[in-house]
């Protein structure tokens, strides 16, 4: 039996998320036909707004913060629904980019569990079905999805994009989507359907993609191919079908491969242009107020704090680019927690050639590594001197009292990593 809020006699929105995450006894299971099932009874008519969703390894969020920035230039009402959340559950869930209040949340799920009656929802699904809830009631125009993991058989393909987005496709979660490119290519590209457009924004796809938009009739639009784009200095060009927007401002988030998501989003806007007509300026004003926490996050310069949620190998490659492009004179100090699914040997020795010292942390989650764990993997592959700590937190704090003015630190590895240090940083003293 779950305690409700003494106050108010309902429960509070930690009360609800200690609960969904009970119901069912994984804390993944792919599928569709339980959160098909249960939404059919919350939205009979299915969502009245238009859906565009994004998948894709790594480049997702981003991709869904510059298309949320663009249409927010509108007087569309837009939703966005993410995931993981780093600090507050609420960041999963925005109206015309505010979160939602804890009260609304509490509300959509006392409904979810009220229509679900004895269907065993995930905690993944039980969020999906309260943000297309709370996107309906609100009276959201278009809804922008990003999918958890995968594609195919995630919640978020319960309801049909009118477009779709793959951002790039790596090896991530092999447990569950498959041990290959070409095999979890498959997993996104199940987010297609037949006569919709769908944007690959992967400049070398594996030949799945293409294969998967000829069988079901999808409307293929492929970076490249269809649709490229250009670097001037601090302007770039796009070029599209029929179509060429010249000295677009550069993304807010640092590294080259954020000109890859926003040629994707450009894409993705110009083939719903038929539904939402923007014109350069507002895709301008857009692609210059779009900001995501915990990309290559710069949050001071002396000594540099960089915080980063890269967890896979392409990410890991990423962010040793972006490492060497911003680099500093001193020492570079690794703040690292990891899940327990990721290559962390394989992570590291992409790192080796910058992280000077290691200072691991252990997650508190049933999926975290221990920092003990992330020692035996990680001396494998380098000879740099490693500390292992009780929690992250411990871990960056260590690592602040060794800095240098000169030197940076880099807090990386997963969400939780990232989302422990960005609370903690809010009351932390240790470096200014």
């Amino acid at each position: 039996m779950v305690e409700h809020d003494p106050a108010g006699g309902r429960r509070a929105l930690s009360q609800w998320l200690a609960h969904i995450e009970s119901v069912h006894f994984r804390s993944v299971d792919l599928g569709l036909d339980r959160v098909s099932a249960v939404l059919q009874k919350l939205l009979p008519q299915g969502p009245s707004f238009i859906v565009i969703t994004v998948a894709g390894t790594n480049g997702k969020g981003s991709a869904v913060e510059m298309l949320s920035a663009i249409y927010s230039q509108t007087n569309l009402c837009v939703g966005t629904y993410t995931s993981p959340h780093l600090v507050s559950y609420t960041e999963r869930v925005q109206v015309n980019r505010q979160e939602v209040a804890q009260s609304e949340l509490c509300a959509a799920f006392e409904e979810i569990e009220r229509s679900r009656v004895d269907i065993p929802l995930t905690y993944f699904e039980f969020g999906t079905l309260a943000a297309l809830l709370i996107f309906q009631n609100r009276g959201v125009q278009l809804a922008l999805l990003e999918v958890g993991m995968g594609g195919r058989l995630d919640a978020v393909n319960a309801v049909d994009p009118s477009v779709a987005l793959i951002s790039s496709v790596a090896i991530d979660h092999q447990s569950w989507l498959g041990s290959d490119r070409e095999a979890i290519a498959v997993e996104k590209a199940g987010i297609m359907r037949k006569s919709r457009p769908v944007i690959c924004a992967e400049p070398e796809p594996p030949l799945t993609i293409a294969q998967q938009a000829e069988r079901i009739g999808a409307k293929l639009y492929q970076l490249g191919e269809h649709f490229s784009y250009t670097s001037h200095g601090d302007r770039w060009h796009w070029i599209g079908p029929g179509v060429e927007m010249k000295n677009l401002p550069m993304p807010q988030m640092i590294g080259g491969f954020q000109l890859q998501n926003a040629s994707g989003v450009l894409m993705v806007v110009t083939a719903l242009s038929h539904a939402v007509s923007l014109s350069e300026g507002q895709i301008h004003r857009g692609l210059s107020s779009a900001r995501l926490r915990g990309r290559f996050e710069i949050v001071q310069s002396e000594p540099m704090i960089v915080l980063d949620v890269a967890h896979n190998l392409a990410a890991a490659v990423e962010l040793s680019l972006n490492l060497d492009a911003f680099s500093v004179d001193g020492q570079t100090l690794a703040v690292c927690g990891m899940l327990q699914d990721k290559p962390v040997a394989e992570i590291a020795a992409q790192l080796e050639t910058t992280v000077d010292a290691w200072y691991l942390g252990s997650i508190q989650d049933a999926r975290g590594c221990t920092a003990d764990e992330l020692a035996q993997a990680i001396k494998t592959r380098t000879t740099k001197p490693i500390f292992t700590h009780d929690s992250v937190v411990a871990a960056y704090h260590a690592a602040c009292k060794r800095a240098a003015f000169s030197d940076r630190i880099v807090v990386f590895g997963s969400f939780h990593t990232v989302g422990d240090i960005i609370a903690a940083l809010k009351t932390d003293n240790v470096v200014h």
